[in-house]
């Protein structure tokens, strides 16, 4: 028996929420008494499959078929049935990213599993198995507890602690039987951004609002946000009034990010934006409104305008990183 864990990959590379969720699934296997074992499918990197070990997977199921290195939710959950099925897996582990909300809920219905979305913990099973996740827009906590047989459930990134080991997996060939027919969903072409993280990958995120007054002021949250070696992102409103591509907005209907760290400039934190930053491990705040929502979620705030306090901080970032060199 395992706990089957996606281990989802973009061009060939595992994502690093993946490596968070084959971490949560060594420890919960561990827990249970099974093998952990990881599931990657289409093109992907040697180093990547046997790097997997290191964060618990003791076997990685690897189909190479390049019709996987498109992504269909329907194809996928396919092959992942039939892995689950040559595993006798009762419990199977996603990211609770754009990929894994995908996938997650067709194989839950298949299966008749219950399905907790976007978990915080490993479950207690003290009582049954109950498993601890936010609900709410991140306002409260709720504690599932699943009643049937198999089991899924998708790992918020960045709210599990990872422990590496030193092992490498065993890399199985695993071939699921998926035809190009089955493909319902068709890719015409693809526009990668280079040069940046990705937000929900990001670690560091420096963010802007309104407060910034117009596009031609964004180049201090970019100095800020290169000094500091992390991406940029932006509220609603900047997104809407063009001064940023919609794919740096965060918020309930933007991205959710769940960075260690995230600082606000400029924004005033309506419930929106916070829906898709509270997850954050520390939030700083600088705004000029000391009545603004968000210092009521910040671990930090500096009350001033962002065109003093921005270069300022950036001022003391670089000369911080000097002198450790």
């Amino acid at each position: 028996m395992s706990v089957l864990i996606f281990a989802d990959q973009h061009e060939g590379r595992i994502r690093k929420a993946a490596f968070e969720a084959v971490n949560y699934g060594a420890k919960l296997a561990a827990q249970t008494g099974v093998t952990a074992t990881a599931v990657a499918l289409g093109t992907c990197s040697d180093e990547d499959l046997k790097l997997l070990g290191n964060y618990g997977a003791v076997k990685v199921l690897h189909d190479p078929n390049q019709l996987l290195d498109q992504f269909d939710p329907s194809v996928y959950a396919k092959a992942l049935l039939q892995a689950a099925d040559g595993e006798n897996a009762q419990i199977i582990i996603f990211s609770h990213n754009f990929n894994g909300k995908a996938i997650a809920p067709l194989i839950s219905a298949k299966l008749k599993a219950g399905w907790v979305a976007g978990a915080l913990a490993l479950p207690d099973n003290s009582d049954g198995f109950v498993v601890k996740k936010s609900v709410f827009s991140g306002k409260a906590f709720a504690r599932v507890k699943v009643l049937s047989d198999k089991k899924i459930i998708s790992v918020n990134p960045n709210s599990f602690p990872v422990e590496k080991s030193g092992n490498q997996a065993e890399v199985t060939a695993f071939n699921a039987n998926v035809q190009e027919s089955d493909f319902r969903i068709k890719v015409k072409s693809t526009e990668t951004l280079s040069g940046s993280v990705p937000l929900p990958e990001a670690d560091i995120i420096v963010s802007g609002g309104r407060g910034l007054k117009g596009p031609e002021n964004w180049g201090m949250i970019e100095d800020l946000a290169k000094a500091l070696g992390a991406a940029t992102a932006c509220s609603r409103p900047v997104a809407d009034a063009g001064w940023r591509p919609h794919h740096e907005h965060v918020g309930q209907t933007g991205i959710t990010v769940r960075p260690n760290l995230y600082i606000a400039v400029g924004i005033s934190g309506a419930i929106q934006h916070l829906a898709g930053v509270n997850g954050s491990k520390n939030i700083v705040v600088i705004n000029k409104d000391p009545e603004a929502p968000f210092f009521k979620a910040a671990d930090y705030g500096i009350v001033g305008d962002a065109f003093e306090v921005v270069p300022k901080l950036t001022a003391a970032v670089k000369a911080f990183k000097e002198k450790q060199h």
